[in-house]
C-alpha cells in the first residue's frame, strides 16, 4: 500500500481560520446569535454540523441551521481573493511527493471553496487526491474525513499520517487510528494539540519542511496506529 500524507487544508496549508471566524460571526449575527469571536474561533476546524451544536447547543431549534451555513459560505466567498498559502506549503507537498508519499487533501469544504483554496495553494502538481463535503456524513472531530482520505489514497491507518492544525483534527485522526502531526497556524496552542494527542507539533508547514528529516514525515514508512 502507498504511504499516505493526509493534509487538512484550512489553517494548515492556507491561512484561512480567521477569515472563517469572521464569516461565522457575521452569519450567526444575521440570525440573532452573538457568541464571542473567541468561542467561534475555538470551534473552527469543525464542520457546520458540529460547530453549530458546539456554539448554540444541541437542544436548539435546528430549522435555521442550513440557512446559517449557507450564509457562512457566501460570506467566506468574499475572502477568496485574499486567501494565501502559508510559506513553504507547496514546497512541502512537492518534497513529500518526491520522497514517495501519496498526497491527499483531507477537506470537508464545499466544491467551490475547495477549488478556490487549491488555486491559492498552487500545488496541484503534487496532489494525488482530495476529499470534499460530499465524501462525509459527519465532520471533525468525527473520523469520517480521515477515513475518506484513507480510502482515496489506498492506504490503511498504519501507512498514513494526518497533518492538521486544530484539536479537532488530532481527535478525528485518532478516531481513525492515524497519527497526527500538528502545526500552530490555526491559532491553537501546543498544549491543546498535545493534549488532543498530536505526535509532533511544529510552528508551521515551513518549519516542518525545514525539519523534515527529523520528523515522522521524513520517509514513507509504517507507523503505529493512533489511539482511539
Amino acid at each position: 500500500m502507498p504511504a499516505a500524507a493526509l493534509f487538512d487544508v484550512d489553517g494548515t496549508l492556507l491561512d484561512t481560520n480567521y477569515w472563517h471566524t469572521i464569516a461565522w460571526t457575521e452569519a450567526l449575527t444575521q440570525f440573532g446569535h452573538t457568541p464571542a469571536m473567541a468561542r467561534i474561533h475555538g470551534a473552527i476546524g469543525m464542520g457546520s454540523d458540529q460547530l453549530l451544536d458546539h456554539l448554540l447547543g444541541e437542544g436548539r431549534d435546528h430549522d435555521l441551521d442550513e440557512a446559517i451555513s449557507t450564509a457562512h459560505q457566501a460570506l467566506f466567498a468574499r475572502f477568496w481573493p485574499r486567501l494565501r498559502a502559508f510559506d513553504g506549503a507547496g514546497d512541502l507537498l512537492r518534497q513529500l511527493k518526491r520522497r514517495g508519499w501519496t498526497i491527499t487533501l483531507a477537506s470537508s469544504a464545499s466544491g467551490r471553496d475547495l477549488a478556490a483554496m487549491r488555486r491559492a495553494l498552487g500545488a496541484d502538481d503534487a496532489i494525488d487526491h482530495a476529499t470534499g463535503s460530499d465524501d462525509v456524513d459527519a465532520s471533525k472531530p468525527a473520523p469520517d474525513i480521515v477515513r475518506a482520505a484513507l480510502a482515496k489514497s489506498g492506504a490503511g491507518p498504519g501507512e498514513a499520517l494526518f497533518i492538521g492544525d486544530t484539536p479537532w483534527d488530532v481527535q478525528a485522526a485518532a478516531r481513525a487510528h492515524v497519527p497526527c502531526v500538528a502545526v500552530l497556524t490555526g491559532g491553537f496552542g501546543e498544549p491543546a494539540l498535545r493534549e488532543a494527542g498530536a505526535l509532533e507539533v511544529h510552528a508551521d508547514v515551513g518549519e516542518l519542511l525545514a525539519r523534515l528529516d527529523g520528523s515522522a514525515l521524513a520517509a514513507p514508512a509504517r507507523h503505529e496506529a493512533g489511539a482511539g
